[in-house]
């Protein structure tokens, strides 16, 4: 099409689509390109433009995994209604469920292991604290454990964004989920159950990095519930956390507009699948003789020192996903 060709086609255009398909001709030879030419830059954008796809991409497979263990909570409620004035333990088969799905998509993708299980008491309450991932994919995975080799459900402390999540309600109440006052976290504790908190929580989990420092500050509520709870604090990390999933945290904007406005909007990539392995520490009892500041030094050491004994620092995706399939891994 000539320059005068051009001029043409845009004065007869009669429409909306008319004048796009007519830019577009003029902008093709403009830029002298033919059939060959396209397919040689679709190959570049391909080549270019798949990895970061793949980054970016696969966590949001996690988001849809959690969509589809609420989806399968909503199935089994409506299945189950008419059984439910003759059980107690409604959700029950559901957990059991769901944490058999979870511990097979640790065992697959992950090749997820789980070291001092035995820590874990078979009846009666505990507090377990452990170092947050971006994603805290790992921690699902414990869950998953508990509810399968010990029979219970772990009440785990989460941050007050995730109650906003649209559809998110009905996953939260079933796995005994709370935002976290210390009454509640304490009456839970009191009620002979397990409990999880991560001090660091999203701070954490969007600037930690592959470092691995505890961002706990001065956080010292957690001790207060074990000291009120006089209940035994079990320290928890997992190996390679930070090499399945990384944030972008660490760039200043979004640090800025988490401090700013408390909006956790740190894109996450990552998805690889590296070797997890979950190490518990042995039980810090309850000691009536020190306060809240002091146990709370006690237990971010033991942490720091799980993570100081299981990870290598600065942590490396390569290593970890070598690892991953290396049939004789030595351990640390």
């Amino acid at each position: 099409m000539s320059g005068t060709g051009n001029q043409s086609c845009l004065t007869g255009a009669e429409d909306t689509l008319s004048l796009l398909v007519c830019l577009f001709h003029a902008w093709e030879e403009w830029a002298g390109l033919d059939q060959e030419d396209y397919l040689s830059v679709l190959e570049y954008l391909l080549w270019v433009f798949t990895p970061l796809a793949i980054v970016f991409i696969v966590p949001f497979l996690i988001v849809i995994f959690l969509y589809l263990s609420i989806l399968f909570l909503h199935v089994y409620k409506r299945k189950n209604q008419l059984k439910e004035a003759y059980c107690n333990n409604l959700w029950d088969g559901a957990r059991k469920t769901l944490a058999t799905l979870w511990d097979g998509h640790g065992a697959i993708w992950h090749g997820y292991e789980i070291h001092g299980m035995e820590k874990i008491p078979d009846e009666g309450p505990a507090l377990i604290v452990y170092y947050h991932g971006a994603i805290p994919v790992d921690y699902y995975y414990f869950l998953a454990h508990v509810i399968i080799q010990k029979g219970r459900t772990c009440h785990s402390v989460a941050d007050h964004f995730l109650f906003k999540i649209p559809g998110f309600k009905l996953l939260l109440e079933v796995f005994s989920v709370i935002h976290g006052p210390q009454e509640e976290c304490v009456r839970a504790l009191k009620n002979g159950h397990l409990l999880a908190i991560s001090p660091g929580g999203v701070r954490e989990a969007l600037f930690s990095d592959e470092t691995y420092p505890l961002l706990w500050g001065e956080r010292k509520g957690f001790a207060q519930v074990a000291i009120d709870s006089q209940v035994p604090v079990i320290p928890m990390f997992t190996q390679n956390v930070r090499e399945g999933f990384r944030s972008l945290g660490t760039l200043r904007f979004f640090r800025w507009v988490y401090e700013r406005f408390r909006l956790p909007i740190a894109p996450v990539y990552g998805g690889f699948p590296v070797k997890f392995r979950t190490f518990l520490g042995d039980p810090i009892p309850y000691d009536p003789n020190i306060n809240a500041a002091e146990l709370a030094q006690k237990v971010q050491q033991a942490v720091q020192s799980l993570i100081d004994t299981h990870q290598q620092i600065p942590g490396n995706i390569l290593r970890a996903l070598l690892e991953r399939f290396h049939t004789k891994y030595k351990a640390h």
